[in-house]
């Protein structure tokens, strides 16, 4: 009897996602109740958007989830390397295999051409995708093309006519027809790999048997069973799970809910409590109890019991579980759960470092490093006045400094004085004026420590926090003063 092998494979391109914790949950559980094997695998064809950071982020934070793997990257296995930057050669030969096989084509269309092309099929109403206009090119024109170097990528072929059938394990038979399937593409000019290619791939040549993933990738397995069929190899069983959502049942995104990670660690949410709260996302125990730990899970796991009602991420709930765990831990589990937080030697080092050359006696230190240990901070309306700024400015510059904060990468002392400068630079303040609602929406206080260091020690994810929350209690931001601050971004986006 085979093997179960399931796996996570998250892109690192920002911050660690609670999706990705929780769709590497119950491919764990699945994992672990068939007694297999659960594989963690870095998906990084994205070479601009990809960083080591990333990745460090990602592994830092699944394990402080208290998720295990089995192989992976930083635990080594049999089937590495574990990085898709390091597969290339490998990605490349099944790539000239599905060529000579004639299921893959080389398409020389320019940027321009594709974007012309989906305007007008989106003009008349069509689903956009690739016209196949490449297929008609002679063998001869081909190998004239390629012996020039002329820019090009690979192409999948897909059936015109019929259509494609998906077995999942949670939904049963899927039928999606072959018209509304694009021509993917699978090697990319800069001679990479796109992920639907590298996918494949990987799952077959790491023998993975079951893939438990998200259901907005059940568009694309009629372009993986393609590759697979082509290739002569076995689909693993798809199960796709449902989406994580917003109260407002949106799909659950950062410009509604913190999604990171890294963001409830800081908070100061236990991690069984999380792991717990994710396990019941959309699945039930047999006996129905809220509380419960990862090995409870794994041993009553049953995919039957996974509702495909888009499960809702509630914070609430989040915190009434938690508040449950924190309750019923021993004096000295809780101590040691207070330790772990933020109260370990490397951060309050950091921390006395800032407030150090502002303190006369020890007890001064609580009112100068509260902010750095906690979650929000209470502010005002009145919190932000300012005799040389107006209500719109000061929207505006908490408006870019989320924005800049959702993106730069890596965080750190360079990059956070250079967002700033720039942003006083855009709105034609000074960086001091530009600076007093960031040192109010940060510390709670128009004064706290270098406001710059404060933001760096915090982390990106709790700045983001309290940025959001401050334009939350001004209101947000007003069309106008949004439209005129989005032209100024623009340049640095």
């Amino acid at each position: 009897m085979q093997t179960v092998r399931t796996r996570i494979a998250p892109s690192p391109t920002g911050d660690p996602h609670v999706g990705t914790a929780y769709i590497a949950l119950f491919n764990l559980c699945f994992a672990r109740q068939h007694g297999g094997q659960f594989i963690l695998r870095i998906e990084d064809t994205d070479q601009v958007r990809s960083t080591a950071a990333s990745e460090q982020q990602i592994l830092q934070a699944l394990r402080w989830a208290g998720l295990e793997w089995d192989e992976g990257p930083d635990v080594g296995g049999p089937y590495g390397p574990y990085r898709q930057s390091e597969r290339s050669a490998i990605y490349r030969q099944y790539t000239q295999e599905l060529i000579e096989r004639g299921h893959a084509f080389h398409c020389f269309c320019s940027a321009e051409r594709l974007d012309q092309l989906r305007n007008e099929q989106m003009m008349l109403g069509q689903n956009p995708g690739y016209d196949g206009y490449c297929l008609q090119l002679s063998q001869q024109e081909v190998s004239e093309r390629l012996a020039s170097a002329q820019p090009h990528v690979v192409r999948l072929k897909v059936p015109v006519d019929g259509t494609c059938v998906i077995d999942d394990l949670l939904r049963g038979r899927i039928e999606i027809p072959w018209s509304q399937v694009d021509m993917q593409v699978l090697m990319k000019a800069d001679g990479l790999p796109t992920y639907h290619l590298a996918n494949v791939v990987d799952d077959h040549l790491m023998q993975i048997t079951h893939v438990l993933r998200g259901e907005e990738w059940i568009s694309s397995a009629p372009k993986h069973q393609l590759i697979y069929q082509y290739l002569g190899w076995n689909m693993p069983m798809l199960c796709h799970m449902p989406l994580l959502r917003n109260p407002d049942k949106s799909k659950l995104s950062k410009r509604k809910n913190p999604t990171s990670i890294l963001y409830y660690q800081s908070m100061g949410y236990l991690p069984q409590a999380m792991l717990n709260y994710l396990g019941r996302m959309g699945w039930s125990m047999p006996d129905e109890r809220e509380k419960f730990t990862l090995q409870e899970m794994i041993d009553a796991f049953d995919l039957s019991r996974v509702s495909l009602g888009g499960p809702v991420f509630d914070v609430e709930k989040l915190d009434w579980l938690n508040a449950l765990w924190l309750r019923e831990m021993s004096p000295s589990a809780l101590m040691q759960a207070f330790v772990e937080w933020k109260m370990h030697t490397a951060y309050v080092a950091r921390v006395l470092s800032q407030i150090q050359p502002r303190i006369q006696r020890l007890s001064d230190a609580a009112d100068w490093a509260a902010f750095f240990f906690s979650g929000q901070v209470a502010v005002r309306p009145d919190s932000f006045l300012h005799k040389r700024l107006t209500e719109t400015q000061v929207r505006q510059i908490l408006q870019w400094m989320l924005w800049a904060a959702e993106q730069i990468q890596p965080w750190d002392s360079a990059a956070v004085e250079r967002i700033c400068g720039a942003g006083a630079q855009a709105l034609e303040l000074k960086l001091r004026d530009f600076m007093a609602p960031v040192f109010v929406a940060v510390s709670g206080k128009t004064s706290s420590t270098p406001v710059m260091e404060a933001m760096v020690i915090l982390g990106a994810d709790l700045v983001r926090a309290r940025l959001r929350h401050a334009l939350q209690v001004l209101g947000g931001m007003d069309a106008p003063g949004m439209a005129t601050l989005q032209k100024l971004w623009q340049p640095h986006s």
